[in-house]
């Protein structure tokens, strides 16, 4: 029913607008130098909720022009689509939901880049098929699998990567700390919205 009644254009930074693009067919209605349309089907993903701007905004933040960017749990595939549009090279997505996977798809196609990006259904597991490090992951999904996820991402992260993950309150951010120290990631940045928690790690640079 959600879905069906649709989201107004969210403006992140007046730099991106994440409009809902089943019921908007024109992005040039919007005056950000970038649009991004959003067909939403069964999958978390459209700017409406607070972690998914907050990274986003990461997004906008980093230097992305070049790099390779892995986008872990991709639900409708905004963060994979936004970090192409903002300069990466090119973006492997998954997400443990088929529907997910498929709406993913979906969403690249509409925006032209999915030829920068692979999309794979599976847990983190998956990343022993994939070759290759990443310079940027970003990973909104929830406290417990951030936790039990995070050594996978670190061990497919470039040395100088960056981490950016949400999707959990501020009050779980010391156990995320914690973990994340632990593995030799460095806190860099955090943010907040309405005790929503978006932190970014880097590891140190090689030698």
């Amino acid at each position: 029913a959600w879905e069906e009644e649709g989201f107004e254009p969210i403006n992140v930074k007046n730099m991106i607008t994440i409009y809902d693009a089943r019921h908007t067919a024109d992005s040039t209605l919007f005056s950000t130098p970038v649009n991004i349309g959003i067909h939403a089907t069964n999958a978390f993903g459209t700017g409406t909720h607070e972690t998914t701007r907050m990274m986003v905004e990461t997004l906008l933040e980093l230097p992305l022009s070049g790099k390779n960017v892995l986008d872990c749990g991709c639900g409708t595939g905004i963060l994979g689509i936004a970090a192409l549009k903002c300069g990466a090279k090119h973006v492997v997505s998954y997400d443990i939901d088929e529907w997910s996977v498929e709406n993913t798809r979906y969403n690249a196609e509409l925006n032209g880049v999915s030829l920068q990006m692979d999309i794979l259904h599976g847990d983190v597991n998956i990343l022993t098929h994939v070759e290759g490090i990443f310079d940027v992951i970003v990973a909104n999904i929830n406290r417990n699998i951030l936790l039990d996820d995070m050594e996978h991402f670190y061990n497919v992260l470039a040395k100088g990567g960056t981490l950016a993950i949400s999707g959990f309150y501020e009050d779980d951010a010391p156990l995320l700390l914690e973990r994340a120290q632990a593995l030799g990631l460095n806190e860099v940045k955090r943010k907040t919205d309405n005790n929503w928690c978006t932190i970014v790690f880097q590891t140190a640079c090689a030698l």
